[in-house]
């Protein structure tokens, strides 16, 4: 069982999403700067010297979702079994299925569709400059 308080319950949950978000975030743009730099080299010029920035946006996007909850949009709680604390997944409220709809659009299903559309890209452009070389 969870042995600690509701403070300490959402802390534990805020930090796991946070990371967790920061984490995915951060492959998703590391995916599409990538994506730049081999597929559209001109353009993936323009990103050099933006680490920071990114970086910086990477960090409020995760937080704008994270701390959702603190501000009553969603809720953290125990997991089923309560041995530690996450995202209440069982929706009470309107607002809550919400919280987790956007969450699973924003934060899981678009940043795993540009990160395999980042790499698919990248692998159609190395066979299709492979084939140039090949012919020439």
């Amino acid at each position: 069982r969870w042995l600690f308080d509701q403070a300490v319950c959402t802390l534990y949950a805020f930090c796991g999403v946070l990371f967790g978000l920061c984490s995915l975030a951060s492959l998703t743009v590391l995916s599409t700067v990538c994506c730049l730099k081999v597929c559209y080299p001109a353009y993936g010029r323009c990103w050099d010297g933006h680490a920071a920035l990114l970086l910086l946006g990477v960090w409020a996007y995760a937080l704008a979702f994270a701390a959702a909850p603190l501000a009553r949009w969603g809720s953290y709680g125990p997991e089923p079994y309560g041995t530690a604390c996450c995202i209440a997944w069982e929706a009470s409220s309107r607002e809550a299925t919400l919280y987790i709809l956007a969450l699973f659009i924003f934060c899981y299903l678009l940043p795993c569709l540009l990160i395999l559309a980042s790499y698919a890209l990248i692998l159609w452009t190395v066979r299709v400059s492979r084939r140039a070389v090949r012919q020439h």
